[in-house]
């Protein structure tokens, strides 16, 4: 298991998250297209899942297409924007994923505008 596989926990193979969102799984392949979800390949089996935290109420987290983009603009990696948004930080007194839950974005994009600097 990979240090992102073990940091993130709980992870959903897409035909669940398009069941958990009411959606087709071609809907949830435009999901990841369009960077309103990522997804890695974790597992024994190596099966593309999300991160089930990217899930709330039965949509995508609101706040994270965006905070996504500006991670991928900033040059990170599926599995790098993921380990970033999973690792705590005691600056925000939890992890990124966690205050873009509690609908905290401005804070979070801020920073993570601040790494593509």
């Amino acid at each position: 298991m990979s240090n992102v596989e073990s940091l993130v926990g709980e992870w959903l193979p897409l035909p669940d998250v398009a069941q958990l969102l009411g959606v087709s799984i071609t809907k949830v392949h435009a999901l990841l297209d369009e960077r309103s979800l990522s997804a890695l390949r974790v597992g024994e089996r190596r099966i593309r899942s999300v991160p089930a935290a990217f899930i709330q109420d039965g949509h995508a987290v609101e706040s994270l297409k965006g905070t996504i983009i500006v991670l991928a603009d900033a040059g990170y990696s599926d599995e790098e924007l993921i380990d970033w948004l999973f690792t705590p930080d005691e600056s925000l007194r939890g992890r990124p994923i966690d205050a873009l839950r509690e609908g905290r974005k401005t804070e979070i994009r801020r920073r993570a505008q601040s790494l593509a600097w």
